[in-house]
């Protein structure tokens, strides 16, 4: 019998082998990945766990961002990886629990901290670890903090030590905050491109680039305000960590240049003389300090040491709070920006984040739930769904505890609204309750140097909304209209949460930013404290004593992303 098909034409029957190289290519690195994966598992159940020695050090040397939450890894990121490049994180929370257990593990002398690979944090980030290290501390044992060049942040953390120790070739650089942006309007207007913007709130300074060539005054005068208070918690926690005092952090910073021309231009020099560091150490420097503390590893001439992944490892079932029994408090985490329908870690899904909520509130055990949101914001929409999702638990009578990360802004703060109780930190970015939305058209460009035009008919204005036409005055208006009608809805959740009128909201609103010390004043936020006070307080709420557990609620991850 006859083919009946066609033969397939020359280029058709290339793409068509490519495409199944591609495919075997594909399936044989996942292969390979998994076999190596499970070899590598194998060999480490032959080979035991991590040892700890007795009198070891402790070395936290964080990789990349310190996060409250890991992001989702794809392949790709795998990839980055293994070659040396990608962006690598660093679970607050591993951090935290090490220190904790480290202050009672007989095993462990000391501390060994190592920050010249780490890179951002929030504030209320570095809080938390600067407080975990003064409880270790707390038990007569030392941390040693070395370094080579400490920013900002990494400084936060250093001068928490009992002994801060910089290379003589180092650097201590204090930069303060600041927040600077491109602006676009000349270019826009160059190009011809039009960008169709609908707000409401005057501080709602996301759009400006696209409209100014500049920052707006009512935008300086906000951020200032809030950078202003991030800067005095800082200085004042840094003098009071390295017994100074604020006065002389700041003159140190406002006289930089005189300072470090009298220390002949030397940037270490000028750490000690501030006494910003306690002394300049080598690398055999350090050394040497650290094996007067944790004795010497008679294979590597070095100090005792274990790393923080192999200490969590070795601690297993012994790790802070895996072996409470009792009721428990839920601690779900939104961090990052908010979008609509599913999201992995690192971004807040509506409907994931909601399920997270549905499933602790479903779970009898479950007594409350602590929301602990760090994010800028994002999706109305998505907010509504966490938002509504929070009120069927405390319908539920599960008390609902809001702890705001280092931000908690726009969408952030929506979500909050649904709760019993707010706790922020005073360095917590919250507020910006306003509404915007953009749509750029390119239909002059198009015209002018390309020669293309857009023509046709439809029924209605909304039939022909293109980005290479322009935007139907009617289209606008209504557009504008459901802005103000979210900024409303906004409004009006907030008053009703926070008991205030609509327009004592709206003096505050605006799309305004505030420092999580003035929300507390103005009534945004109940109480200035971490996620262990909001914790407690969930706990206390529900009437559950002293003895529960604490759960991270989160989404199952699947056998690729544990590989991953």
């Amino acid at each position: 019998m006859l083919n009946s098909e066609r033969p397939r034409s020359l280029p058709r029957r290339v793409l068509s082998a490519v495409g199944r190289g591609l495919t075997i290519a594909r399936n044989t690195f996942f292969n390979i990945l998994v076999l190596s994966v499970v070899v590598g598992l194998l060999a480490a159940l032959l080979a035991g766990g991590p040892k700890v020695e007795k009198g070891s050090a402790l070395v936290l040397a964080p990789k990349g961002n310190l996060v409250e939450q890991l992001s989702a890894k794809s392949p790709t990121d795998l990839v980055e990886n293994l070659a040396g490049g990608g962006t690598e994180e660093t679970l607050l929370k591993d951090v935290v629990d090490a220190l904790a257990a480290a202050k009672e593990d007989e095993r462990i002398s000391s501390v060994y901290m190592d920050l010249d690979d780490m890179g951002g944090a929030g504030m209320t980030v570095l809080e938390d670890v600067a407080a975990a290290l003064a409880d270790f501390r707390s038990s007569g044992k030392k941390v040693v903090v070395a370094g080579d060049l400490f920013d900002m942040r990494r400084y936060y953390l250093a001068a928490h030590g009992d002994e801060l120790l910089l290379h003589p070739e180092g650097m201590v650089l204090i930069e303060g905050f600041g927040r600077y942006r491109s602006y676009y309007k000349d270019a826009i207007d160059r190009l011809g491109v039009t960008w169709n913007v609908f707000r409401v709130g005057e501080y709602k300074s996301a759009v400006e680039p696209y409209l100014r060539n500049d920052m707006s005054p009512e935008a300086k005068v906000a951020d200032l305000e809030w950078m202003g208070d991030l800067w005095r918690a800082y200085v004042a926690a840094v003098a009071k960590a390295r017994k100074t005092t604020p006065e002389a952090i700041v003159a140190l910073v406002d006289q930089l240049p005189e300072r470090l021309k009298a220390a002949g231009g030397d940037p270490a020099k000028l750490a000690l003389d501030a006494k910003l560091v306690d002394r300049l150490a080598s690398r055999a420097d350090v050394r040497k300090r650290m094996i007067e503390l944790a004795g010497e590893d008679a294979k590597s001439k070095s100090f005792r040491q274990v790393a923080l992944g192999d200490y969590l490892e070795a601690l297993g079932t012994d790790r802070p709070g895996a072996k409470a029994k009792g009721d428990e408090v839920a601690v779900v985490v939104a961090k990052g920006e908010i979008v609509d329908g599913t999201a992995g870690p690192g971004r807040v899904g509506g409907d994931s984040t909601a399920a997270l909520i549905r499933k602790a509130r479903q779970n009898e055990k479950v007594k409350a739930i602590v929301l602990r949101v760090d994010s800028p914001g994002g999706s109305a929409f998505a907010s509504e769904v966490i938002r509504l999702e929070l009120e069927l638990a405390r319908e539920a009578k599960k008390p609902v505890v809001v702890s705001m990360g280092s931000v908690a802004a726009s969408g952030g703060y929506w979500i909050s609204t649904s709760s019993d109780e707010i706790w922020a930190s005073p360095e917590t970015i919250t507020g910006s309750i306003g509404i915007f939305g953009m749509f750029p058209t390119i239909e002059k460009p198009l015209a002018k140097y390309l020669g293309v035009h857009v023509d046709g008919v439809g029924t209605t204005p909304w039939a022909g909304i293109r980005i290479d036409r322009e935007l139907p005055p009617e289209v606008g208006g209504a557009i504008q209209a459901m802005i103000d009608h979210g900024y409303e809805a906004f409004l009006a959740r907030v008053g009703k949460a926070r008991k205030m009128t609509r327009d004592q909201v709206d003096r505050i609103a605006r799309g305004r930013v505030w420092s999580g010390a003035d929300a507390k004043e103005i009534g945004l936020v109940d109480n200035l404290g971490g996620l262990d006070e909001a914790i407690a307080s969930a706990a206390t709420k529900a009437k559950l004593g002293k003895t529960y557990r604490v759960t991270y609620v989160e989404k199952e991850k699947s056998l690729k992303e544990k590989l991953l």
